[in-house]
């Protein structure tokens, strides 16, 4: 098929995520002119076209899509989340709110619809990400569009985010875990993906069907990290099957997370899917649309290794670690402080001058660490946190030199260690953000 087309006027929702976003420069590029359907607080990447502001999950009815949609040609719907969480709805992202922009597209001028839903979850719903999905795709079915669906399987590209960004961290490591009851992967290129949605956005490309998006290669998962490490340009890593109790606790660990806002790939939702593995048959796609799928190993050939990748890959575990330690030692100190530690705090007070006020500015101080320490374990609030931690390390050098300068000579050094603290509070503000 060619992959020519006429220009067209395209929304495409969930346009920051790791296909919307690749969706979307692929679009311009092809000279289509692109709305970005994006989350409130969100915006797309410069130079991808006008966006508005939807949040697909409360967007039921289709009187919030209609006014979106005038002059549209086409609609791509790439939203999607992998868990409920605090600013996840899976029920509204995956079902309600594209029933509902189905139905304003048919209610107006737009026929062309490309949904992306997910490999597999027509055959098995292990878990609520499937079910819903599964339902977008019902609610599809059942209007008299041109619709197309697509279900990839896992996808990997330049963009690191979710599983792309896992493998990369994975294979940083000297020794690999593995989790029990993981299926086999047939890993599809991001490039492939977005090429599809530009081959079938032409009006005489298939409709009312759907598609299995997989790459060439049926995969075991440490066999990916295996190629991954080998493209960074490290010695295989030894391998080590974690043992399940240990699998469950990080897969709570992951899901803990995400109540506070992160996104780690690794959660309940994750050990239902990747236990089904993520195989299919790409043959009706490959007919439809001309693709041949590129295979990781060529995919990775194509891109020369830079030190930026080896830098994310290294910095990858260590970002969790950074934003449980920097809570912990937060709270902890706050917690001390009231504590333990009080009688000794009011008497350094005392001793700079502070009399009365000794007792009351302990108890501030410690509430404030704690409050900051809450502040940067929430994803939402955690730039915040860290900033009010760099501002307040600031604060208290600078009060402890004018009040008590001998801090200065103490053998344990309380105020030399500010300094490589403000430095982690830094290196964490640096990597704060995920895609």
């Amino acid at each position: 098929m060619s992959a020519k087309v006429v220009r067209m006027k395209i929304l495409v929702t969930g346009a920051t995520g790791l296909v919307g976003s690749a969706v979307c420069a692929r679009l311009v590029a092809c000279g289509h002119e692109i709305i970005c359907v994006v989350r409130p607080g969100k915006r797309p990447v410069e130079g991808t076209g006008s966006w508005v502001e939807v949040d697909v999950a409360k967007a039921v009815a289709p009187s919030a899509w209609l006014h979106h949609l005038e002059g549209m040609d086409a609609v791509v719907n790439c939203a999607g989340a992998l868990q409920d969480g605090v600013t996840h709805n899976m029920a509204g992202v995956h079902a309600q709110g594209p029933a509902a922009l189905f139905l304003a597209c048919e209610q107006s001028s737009v026929r062309r619809v490309i949904h992306f839903s997910a490999i597999g979850v027509n055959r098995q719903q292990p878990s609520t990400f499937s079910r819903t999905k599964l339902s977008g795709e019902m609610a599809l079915m059942e209007t008299d569009l041109d619709w197309v669906i697509l279900r990839p399987s896992v996808i990997l590209g330049d963009a690191a985010f979710g599983s792309s960004a896992l493998f990369r961290g994975l294979a940083a490591l000297p020794f690999l875990p593995v989790m029990p009851s993981t299926g086999k992967l047939q890993v599809v290129q991001l490039e492939d993906v977005a090429e599809t949605v530009i081959r079938l956005l032409d009006k005489t490309a298939p409709s009312k069907i759907s598609f299995e998006i997989v790459g060439p290669q049926v995969l075991e998962f440490e066999e990916i990290v295996a190629q991954y490490r080998r493209w960074l340009g490290w010695r295989p890593a030894k391998r080590y099957l974690l043992p399940r109790p240990l699998a469950s606790l990080l897969y709570w660990l992951g899901d803990i997370a995400g109540l506070l806002g992160w996104r780690p790939p690794v959660r309940s939702t994750a050990a239902r899917e990747i236990a089904r593995g993520a195989v299919g048959d790409p043959g009706e796609w490959i007919a439809a649309t001309g693709i041949r799928p590129s295979s990781l190993d060529d995919a990775l050939a194509r891109r020369p290794v830079s030190v930026q990748e080896r830098w994310f890959a290294k910095l990858y575990f260590l970002k969790p670690v950074t934003f449980v330690l920097l809570p912990l030692f937060w709270i902890s100190t706050g917690i001390i402080s009231l504590t333990s530690g009080f009688e000794q705090g009011v008497e350094l007070m005392m001793g700079g001058g502070a009399s009365s006020l000794a007792a009351p500015t302990v108890i501030a101080g410690a509430l404030t660490d704690i409050a900051i320490g809450c502040a940067i374990a929430i994803r939402r609030t955690a730039r915040w946190g860290l900033y009010a931690a760099v501002l307040l390390s600031l604060f208290y050098a600078a009060a402890a030199t004018a009040v008590l300068p001998e801090l200065w000579n103490e053998p344990l050094g309380p105020l030399t260690k500010i300094w490589p603290i403000l430095v982690l509070h830094l290196v964490a503000l640096a990597i704060l953000e995920e895609r």
